[in-house]
This record gives structure tokens, C-alpha cells and sequence, in this order.
């Protein structure tokens, strides 16, 4: 019995209990407006509920004499084995071994499936991150905001949401000309200009230029600036894209800034389009030759300027433009996932999203994250200590790498161990629940050789406290999953299955799926061989939404 099942039987005891106490009135709740607790004590049962506090008061009733009365009516309920009344008006429920054990076999008909939920259906949500400037290669923060982002989508996506991935490139502000005279003097072999790019790898990208247009140097300056933004961009997108691919980050759509300020038939950019819908929402307004947008009517610390007296667009311009756009292509919410740097982005992209007629509350979300260390140093691209997403893959592992970045909150700084996670031991918590997978797949091996299977299922033998305990886990995947799309954050299913991990060890170490000796094979070892399974799919499932592998042998 799921907790959704339990739900419906709790509409069904309430229905009319409703009726007696209220007369000629709809009951007022459905199934999805149940809400059910793991006790944090096994003991107190399966299940738990505060339904008869919150409904006391609009019944007319004493919380503890409404909870006994719908405890008792439960415990009529088929797959209900006892239910009790706990301080002011809990309900703890306890399930019967059969009903609770079914679960087993749902999980394992539902494969790759289960753990998928509606909770986000209809909704649909851009998700822009990383983000990064095309000027250099990614660096340890990116890394933190690529593995957050694909998860959250990958979490958006199995609770029913139309999710994408979204890679906005940064290709029109004047960190390009900085970028391409950085190039320009390294092939001239110059320093590094004031307010250029420094790093190793300017110059290998300067040699690749010169490798492709051999004739650069004998261009003229302006010429040479043109040609190497152009081609060192290209090349070092295309690395970009790359090292994303090598993360297993697979962005959907990669959005470039130029596209807003390129002009179409009509003579007008997407920027210009922007300022004209803003006006005409009446947010805008002309002081001292300038254009600015009235912000602080939607919480921002001041007004903005979104055209200079010179006619030149500011940055927030651009920023205004690609919220809309991103309306204009269908997403009601856009997910933002900005560095630490980026505080003050969130209160003037949420008034734009005010001034264009939309809730700032509920169609933008603003995650920032905060920075990353690795042996205490942070890191600066300008600084030129670089330490590259590609290089910290081969360093500690790709797999080991995202688990690590996933399993605290974006908003908590983080300081990785390199030496703690390259550890094939039970301290390293990505390999903890790796491990555990594997061994489900050990486990199912020896006992094929053994000539146990799944032919058989009882699921009222599975009557072993850590077999409860286990059920009980497993049972709360979809809600894990479902509540941390909801709120964004990946490491809630990080944490879940390390304690799953923790209790299939111990459900492992107490419940044998090969019969001792020559004792012989009975239903307890097949339906046992069931719960292993259904333990390995959700492992499975788990580290696939955290991007991380799920090897069957370690």
C-alpha cells in the first residue's frame, strides 16, 4: 500500500464522518490534500497523519476524539494492520506485511519509471546555467552550476515538468574585444593587455589562430581583432561544449546574446522590442537624455537605466530582452542559477518580470550559489589559476566530481576533498551508495547460481524489522523526488539514498536471499530476491538524476 493508496482510504473514512458533523457540506479535501509522515521513531508504525488537527476546529471536535475516530475506521481498511492515537491528535498507521511488502514488485514492474510523478505537470520552465563567458574554459564554480543545473532539470523532467536546459553565451559585451586583444597579443607575442585575459590558455588559442590563418600577423591591427574574436570564440565555444558533453550536461538549447541585438526585417532588435513593451506597460520613463525602467516598483534598490543619453544599450537591457524572450517561447518560470558575484541580478530580473505584467514571485526564480574551494583556495578565471572543469573530471572523477557538487545545498559554501573522494571506501559517500547498487547486482548473481528467483512472490514474509525499514524507504522515493524538484534542490535525493543506502547494508546483513547450506529454497528467499531488486532499481534511478553512474560491479 503507497501512500497515495492510504490517502484514498483516508477520503473514504472521513467521507462520512464529514457527513455526520456536518450536515449538507462537501468534505472539501481529495486525496492529494493528505498529507503522510515517515515516523521519525519506527516503532509508532508506518505512516503518520495530522489530519484530525487540522480538520478539528471546521468539525466542531476535540483533535484527539476526531483522530480516534478516524483511526478506528481505518483499521478496518484492507492492508491496515492497527492504528493509535498520539499526542494532541496524530494518527500512526501501521501497514500489514502483505501491504506493505507489495511495494516490491511495484517497483520492480516500473523500472526506470518509478520514482516519476506529476507534481510539476503542465508547467513548463527554462532553466538557464553555467553561462559562462565564451572567453575561457570552465572553472570549478562552473562545474558546481552545471551539475545543479541538469539535475534540477532532470528532477523537473521526471515530475512531469516541459524542462529545458538553457546555456545563454555571453558573445556581445566588451569582454569579447578584451578577449580577442588578449589573443591578438599572444599571437604578436605581447603581455597580456590591462584588463585582458591572462593564462595558458590564451596563448594555446592564439597558436590555433595562427594555425588556421596563417597570414594574421600581416594584417592590419583592427583586421587581426576581428579575425581572432571570431575564430578564438568558435574554438573556445566549441570547448565549452565539450567539456559539458564530458560532465554529462546535455544543454537543449545555447542562446546567443548577439541574437538580441541583431536587427531583423523590420529594422528593430529584440532589444528595441523590449523597451517598446515596457513602455507601453508604463514602467518606463525618459530623464536626462537617458531611458530607465521603474524598477523599484517591483523591490529593486533603484531604478535602471536601460538606454544611455548616447543611444548605447546597458547590460540590463539585454537582460530585460532575454526574459521576455523567453515568454515569447512558452516558458511560464525561468529558473536563473547565478554565482555568488551575482546578488544584485535578482531583484532587477525580478522587476523586470513585474514590469512585464508576469509575478515575481512565482514565474522567476533567482538560485544563487555560493562559492567552491578545493584545499582552501579559491579560484579566479582573471587571476589565470584555472583550475578547469576538464582537469578536476580526470582528477577526481566525473562521477565522484557531481555527487560531490550535488549533495550540499547551492546556497552553502563548499570545499571539496580530492583525496576523500578518490577513496574506495565507505567515507566517500558517492561510492557508499555505489557501492550499494553494485551489491544488489552481487547479490541477484549469486543467487541466479543459486537457482533463486523471482518466480514466486509473498510479500507477507517480508516481516523482518529491517525489511520494514527498507519498504519503508523505498516507498518514499517519489515524494523525494517530487518535493526536491519542487524546491530546486538536488541534494535531498543525494542524502536519501546514502540512508538507503544505510539500510539495505543493514537489511543485507540480516536477511539472507540464498537459503544457509542445504536448507531449501522458500518463498521468503524469492520475495526477498524482489526487495534486492527493487532496492537496486531505486539506486538506479536515484544517481541517474543526479547524472552519476550506477555500476553493477565495484
Amino acid at each position: 500500500m503507497n501512500p497515495e493508496t492510504l490517502a484514498h482510504a483516508l477520503i473514504a473514512v472521513l467521507a462520512p464522518i464529514a457527513a455526520e458533523r456536518r450536515p449538507g457540506e462537501p468534505l472539501g479535501l481529495s486525496a492529494s490534500d493528505i498529507v503522510l509522515d515517515r515516523p521519525r521513531n519506527r516503532d509508532h508504525g508506518d505512516w503518520a497523519s495530522n489530519i484530525a488537527m487540522r480538520l478539528a476546529k471546521p468539525f466542531g471536535t476535540n483533535p484527539r476524539e476526531l483522530a480516534q475516530q478516524i483511526a478506528d475506521g481505518l483499521a478496518q481498511v484492507e492492508g491496515v494492520a492497527s492504528t493509535e492515537v498520539a499526542g494532541p491528535g496524530f494518527i500512526n498507521i501501521r501497514l500489514d506485511a502483505a501491504a506493505a511488502g507489495a511495494l516490491a514488485k511495484v517497483i520492480v514492474d516500473a523500472g526506470d519509471a518509478y520514482g516519476s510523478n506529476e507534481s510539476q505537470r503542465g508547467v513548463s520552465v527554462n532553466v538557464e546555467f553555467v553561462s559562462a563567458n565564451p572567453t575561457g574554459p570552465l572553472h570549478i564554480g562552473h562545474t558546481r552550476w552545471a551539475a545543479l543545473g541538469d539535475s534540477i532539470v532532470r528532477l523537473l523532467l521526471a515530475s512531469g515538468a516541459n524542462a529545458v536546459r538553457e546555456y545563454y553565451i555571453n558573445d556581445a559585451g566588451a569582454q569579447m574585444e578584451r578577449f580577442a586583444l588578449s589573443v591578438v597579443a599572444a599571437a604578436n607575442g605581447r603581455p597580456t593587455p590591462e584588463g585582458g585575459y591572462p593564462g595558458e590558455y590564451i596563448t594555446t588559442l592564439a597558436g590555433r589562430v595562427l594555425e588556421a590563418r596563417p597570414d594574421l600577423l600581416g594584417l592590419p591591427e583592427d583586421e587581426q581583432l576581428v579575425v581572432a574574436r571570431d575564430l578564438a570564440y568558435a574554438f573556445q565555444l566549441a570547448e565549452i561544449q565539450a567539456s559539458l558533453g564530458r560532465f554529462n550536461v546535455p544543454f537543449d538549447v545555447w542562446f546567443s546574446e548577439r541574437t538580441l541585438h541583431a536587427k531583423g526585417e523590420d529594422g528593430t532588435s529584440l532589444i528595441d522590442q523590449a523597451l517598446d513593451r515596457l513602455r507601453e506597460q508604463g514602467h518606463v520613463f525618459d530623464e536626462d537624455g537617458a531611458v530607465w525602467v521603474r524598477t523599484t516598483d517591483f523591490g529593486d534598490d533603484k531604478d535602471r537605466v536601460i538606454r544611455r543619453s548616447n543611444g548605447e544599450y546597458t547590460y540590463f537591457a539585454a537582460d530585460a530582452a532575454y526574459y521576455l524572450n523567453k515568454g515569447d517561447r512558452g516558458f511560464e518560470n525561468k529558473i536563473y542559477l547565478l554565482g555568488a558575484d551575482h546578488h544584485g541580478y535578482v531583484h532587477r530580473l525580478k522587476a523586470v518580470a513585474g514590469a512585464a505584467g508576469e509575478d515575481p514571485e512565482k514565474n522567476i526564480q533567482v538560485l544563487i550559489g555560493q562559492l567552491v574551494s578545493i584545499r582552501g583556495a579559491r579560484l579566479s578565471k582573471r587571476a589565470g589559476n584555472i583550475i578547469e572543469m576538464d582537469d578536476l573530471q580526470s582528477w577526481i572523477g566525473t562521477d565522484a566530481l557531481r555527487y560531490a557538487l550535488e549533495r550540499s545545498p547551492a546556497d552553502s559554501p563548499l570545499d571539496l576533498d580530492p583525496e576523500l573522494l578518490q577513496k574506495r571506501t565507505n567515507d566517500n559517500p558517492v561510492f557508499y551508495v555505489q557501492y550499494a547498487h553494485a551489491r544488489t547486482h552481487n547479490v541477484a548473481r549469486n543467487a541466479a547460481d543459486s537457482g533463486v528467483d523471482r518466480s514466486e512472490f509473498a510479500p507477507e514474509t517480508l516481516t523482518h524489522e529491517s525489511e520494514s525499514a527498507l519498504l519503508g524507504a523505498l516507498q518514499e522515493f517519489p515524494r523525494i523526488v517530487g518535493f526536491a524538484a519542487e524546491v530546486r534542490e538536488p541534494h535531498r535525493v543525494a542524502r536519501y539514498l546514502e540512508e538507503l543506502a544505510g539500510l539495505y547494508h543493514r537489511w543485507y546483513d540480516n536477511c539472507r536471499v540464498i537459503p544457509q547450506g542445504d536448507d531449501p529454497i522458500e518463498s521468503v528467499h524469492r520475495t526477498r530476491l524482489w526487495l534486492n531488486d527493487a532496492a537496486g532499481q531505486v539506486f538506479r534511478n536515484g544517481l541517474d538524476l543526479l547524472g552519476v553512474s550506477a555500476p553493477e560491479r565495484m
